[in-house]
């Protein structure tokens, strides 16, 4: 038992030694103490209860060397004070767990609970008879000036936090503004310092802090509230596209110069440098800047299908002529898309300023109106927000640049540009349904199912995991599945590169086949539930659940139910209940109970000796739902398999009390058919009787 959970009313109900108590009290102090890497928000508020919590612990541990009789009022106050301890744990372990950006935006809330908790504190200490216990003069003066500190202490907001958020906000804010002159979201530079100054300062910080963030917001949605989830998930957006704009673009320069050109160096390799508002000056307009079919200045960008920039008037004047390929590779473009390259628009803005180059409109009058139009809706998004986090139209600008972005990167990067590219769509699609809207209509869908095929392993790995998260915006299954996706996933599924690809392809195949339509497409791949099979009997437990759980929606269509049989699947799952590292008891079953609804998959199950006793278990000690599953099975094989499964459950001296114990017990399913299987045993035993 972890002393530090001892409840306090266990001491003040006698069932506890007062000596445990103190030991338990000095045990969570020394938790709160020796707590690491404390956070870089509510710094003071949490140093300065650090430090209470010492002088606290010094006094227990003096009253537990003395070991000598407390006064009764002393047992109270430390009942009182182990309680507001560990709360104070709980608020700083909260603290160091939770979101930074978060935090910072709730500081004024999680500066009034350390308040409160420092009032609850002194309100202890007053019921503490200093006088009547035997502790030195040293620590009696301590705890006196402690007491004295804690009723007169006043709430504390650190005013730098509040004017980092400020700062955030009003950059947040000023999206609109900085958009109309092309020159990204937000100032990159100050927002990676503010990011910076809250603890998250490398690549693996801004993914630890949208994993905290999407926590929260599941944690919001069922009390949050819609403007609170909202809120959450602007802030998810901002941190992810300032991930994508700060280290990829550091990445790519480190892996690839020559295709980060594409991004704004010159030909002399001198590179856009974002901890700098300048560039290199160039007197002649670099090649890259320069649209492929008019070998002017482009002055609207954009990324067709093929991967490849062209600029707006050129590539659309091609196209309406009738041509269906990029004009510089030849390759067929899959659609018509024509992909704003918003990375390149930028530099080239910048580009533009430092060398005097005038800018002219890009496109007839119709697409100025179009983007007087997109200007007005963006304002009025602004001025519409609901308060002030919930910047909603940036949030989605933000996914958009950082999507359209990384799909180019999929489509003219190299190997190493399209792994890193092919990991951020990973973790952008794991978020909400609108980013993986997003993330389609920039067309990474077809990109991504080509890198299926790639022999790196990562970038199969990356490109089957983004298209799982893809998959659970129910319209991106349709799409995924047009795009050819299903035969290439099932090679990943049967031979990926990496254990991860093959679970994940498993888990693609369940999300796509939620559609029926789906569920038919899938089975009548001949490799499809065979590969599951085989991912059932090789994989890891997280594996394997992945398969079972695919096998068992496929096994809702009857069709498919012959081929699970035909693969192997009943015997494997049969002993995959008896595995318990495997940890798919629940899975398994229910897949079994879908093969009760074919004659073929009943012969095969009931062929297995092991079965009924593991079974009749299971209805002991398995969980609600493995019960259910449970008394289907046994009653499917004795209503099929007659006298003979009959037979081996009377003879069984479990089967009966554990029929009873879930008729008693189960939920409403299991208790009718237990109440069925037991009339059905009954009866045989009465006609065995009177044969």
């Amino acid at each position: 038992m972890d002393v530090a959970l001892i409840p306090p009313m266990l001491v003040s109900s006698g069932f506890l030694p007062t000596g445990s108590f103190l030991e338990s009290l000095i045990h969570i102090c020394n938790e709160i103490c020796s707590m690491e890497k404390l956070p870089f928000l509510q710094v003071r508020n949490i140093s300065t209860m650090i430090r209470r919590i010492k002088l606290l612990s010094s006094l227990f541990e003096e009253i537990q060397e003395t070991n000598g009789p407390l006064p009764p009022s002393s047992i109270l106050c430390l009942t009182e004070l182990f309680s507001v301890i560990r709360r104070i744990k709980f608020l700083i372990q909260e603290c160091k767990d939770c979101s930074f950006l978060w935090g910072l935006m709730q500081m004024e809330l999680v500066s009034n609970q350390f308040y409160v908790l420092v009032k609850e504190l002194g309100r202890a200490l007053d019921i503490l008879p200093v006088s009547l216990l035997n502790i030195t003069a040293d620590i009696r003066e301590q705890i006196e000036l402690l007491h004295r500190q804690a009723k007169r202490a006043e709430l504390f907001i650190d005013l730098k936090e509040v004017k980092r958020r400020e700062e955030l906000l009003v950059l947040m804010g000023s999206n609109n503004e900085r958009n109309k002159k092309n020159k990204g979201f937000v100032d990159l530079g100050k927002v990676k310092d503010i990011l910076s100054s809250i603890g998250l300062r490398s690549s693996m910080d801004y993914e630890e802090e949208i994993s905290k963030l999407e926590a929260e917001a599941q944690k919001q949605a069922g009390s949050g509230g819609l403007i609170v989830v909202c809120n959450i998930n602007n802030l998810i957006s901002l941190v992810s596209y300032c991930k994508s704009m700060i280290f990829v673009y550091d990445d790519f320069e480190t892996t690839n110069k020559e295709d980060f050109k594409l991004l704004g160096s010159t030909p002399s390799n001198r590179y856009y440098d974002h901890s700098s508002s300048s560039q290199s000056i160039v007197a002649n307009i670099p090649d890259e800047f320069r649209c492929p079919i008019s070998l002017d200045l482009m002055r609207d960008p954009v990324i067709v299908a093929s991967g490849h920039t062209y600029d707006r008037n050129s590539i659309a004047q091609w196209i309406n002529s009738g041509h269906q390929t990029c004009p510089k590779s030849g390759q067929k473009l899959i659609h018509m898309a024509l992909i704003p390259n918003y990375a390149l628009k930028s530099l080239l803005h910048q580009w533009c300023e430092e060398n005097n180059v005038p800018e002219v409109g890009s496109s007839p009058s119709s697409s100025s109106d179009l983007e007087r139009s997109r200007s007005r809706s963006k304002r009025d998004s602004c001025e519409n927000a609901v308060d002030h986090i919930s910047v909603v139209k940036a949030a989605v600008d933000a996914v958009k640049l950082t999507a359209e972005f990384l799909v180019g990167k999929l489509a003219t990067g190299s190997p190493d540009i399209q792994r890193q590219a092919a990991y951020e769509l990973r973790l952008l699609a794991k978020t909400g349904m609108d980013n993986r809207r997003i993330i389609a209509e920039a067309g990474a869908i077809p990109f991504l199912v080509t890198l299926l095929r790639s022999h790196d392993p990562r970038i199969q790995e990356n490109a089957v995991t983004a298209l799982l998260n893809l998959s659970i915006f129910n319209n991106n299954k349709i799409l995924i599945m047009a795009a050819g996706a299903i035969d290439y996933i099932i090679d990943v599924l049967e031979s990926g590169n990496t254990m991860e690809a093959r679970e994940n392809a498993a888990a693609a195949i369940f999300s796509l086949s939620i559609i029926d339509d789906c569920k038919v497409t899938i089975g009548k791949r001949p490799r499809a539930i065979p590969a599951l099979v085989g991912l059932l009997k090789e994989g890891t437990p997280a594996g394997k659940k992945d398969a079972a759980i695919a096998l068992f929606n496929l096994a809702v269509y009857n069709a498919n139910k012959v081929s699970l049989v035909v693969a192997g699947a009943g015997p494997l799952l049969i002993d995959l209940l008896m595995d318990d590292k495997a940890g798919i008891t629940d899975d398994a079953l229910a897949v079994l109970a879908q093969l009760l609804g074919c004659s073929e998959g009943l012969e095969e199950i009931g062929k297995s000796r092991v079965l009924v006793p593991i079974l009749i278990d299971l209805l002991r000690f398995g969980s609600p739902k493995g019960k259910e599953n449970s008394i289907t099975l046994l009653l499917g094989l004795c209503k099929d398999g007659g006298e003979e499964v009959a037979r081996r459950l009377l003879m069984n001296p479990r089967s009966i009390p554990s029929l009873q114990s879930l008729v008693a017990d189960g939920s409403l399913k299991a208790r009718r058919k237990a109440d069925a299987l037991l009339r059905l045993l009954n009866r045989c035993c009465f006609q065995s009787r009177n044969q």
